[in-house]
């Protein structure tokens, strides 16, 4: 991809989620992320309305009038994107690429949250931590998030869930919003994902394609390990190779829900060739209503 292809894409993108963001999701990010905390504002002269909780009883007998305390959210976050980048991110049978949908996933959460005054990291992990970019505010440096969860090309071939969760635990200092954008395929990742929800608000995004799910009856095929580079030949028009694949998928996604829940975490599912606005709605609303908003 030269230098122009990935412009165009990313100013396509950069439109695509400005867009989502304005309409859809700029109520919903904010609500259902915490700040850090409540830090005093002002004193103001008390209004009918007011929590009488709220009256400051020093000023108040110091004007002589009841006043009350304000409290503003003191909202600064930090929004890190975990984003695999080994060697099965760059399949596709859809459209587009699984690495192109990851790219469109984090210009959205990275422009959201540069909406709301948050800051916006990015980790790159293959096999290995390819890349770290810390987190800063603004649109250029979301546009440089954009830019490199596209063009980048990774050493390693493999996924290391694990390596990359404990990076994070050592450069992190304060709690973060982490949102790791991989399709998971990986073990032994189980307890280091534990350990990082409990420090961290820690959001699984998977993403799949269906062709990893199912195939079409077509005949003979090739078929590369996109991380092990393993070749089979397989008869897509025999109904148990089907099945196997089927299943396999069905284990993969039955792995990935228990892990989940064992962390007490949420995840949100995309699937390329599908619209993801309606998933991130979906775990926006479900987020809202445990909150009790």
């Amino acid at each position: 991809m030269d230098s122009s292809e990935v412009f165009r894409q990313i100013r396509r993108i950069e439109i695509i989620t400005s867009r989502l963001v304005n309409d859809v999701f700029a109520g919903e990010y904010h609500s259902v992320f915490k700040g850090r905390g409540i830090e005093f504002s002002e004193v103001r002269e008390y209004l009918p309305g007011d929590d009488v909780r709220a009256i400051d009883w020093n000023v108040t007998a110091r004007m002589r009038r009841p006043y009350v305390k304000r409290y503003a959210e003191e909202r600064e976050l930090t929004i890190v994107l975990a984003v695999d980048v080994s060697g099965s991110q760059y399949f596709g049978s859809q459209e587009r690429l699984k690495s192109e949908l990851v790219a469109e996933v984090c210009a959205l959460l990275a422009f959201s949250a540069i909406k709301n005054n948050d800051k916006v990291a990015l980790l790159l992990f293959s096999d290995q931590v390819e890349k770290f970019v810390p987190p800063q505010k603004g649109r250029k440096h979301v546009l440089r998030v954009i830019r490199e969860a596209l063009r980048y090309r990774p050493r390693g071939r493999g996924t290391s869930l694990h390596q990359a969760l404990e990076y994070l635990g050592q450069v992190l200092r304060r709690r973060a919003v982490i949102f790791i954008i991989s399709d998971f395929r990986d073990r032994g990742f189980e307890r280091p994902l534990r350990i990082a929800g409990k420090r961290h608000d820690c959001i699984p995004v998977t993403i799949t394609d269906p062709r990893e799910e199912d195939f079409e009856a077509v005949g003979l095929i090739e078929l590369v390990g996109a991380e092990d580079g393993h070749r089979a030949l397989i008869d897509t028009s025999a109904a148990g190779v089907r099945e196997r694949v089927r299943a396999g998928a069905e284990a993969e996604r039955q792995f990935r829900r228990e892990v989940f829940r064992g962390a007490g975490i949420e995840p949100i599912n995309l699937k390329c060739g599908e619209p993801y606005v309606p998933e991130f709605v979906r775990f926006f609303d479900e987020r809202a209503k445990r909150m009790g908003r």
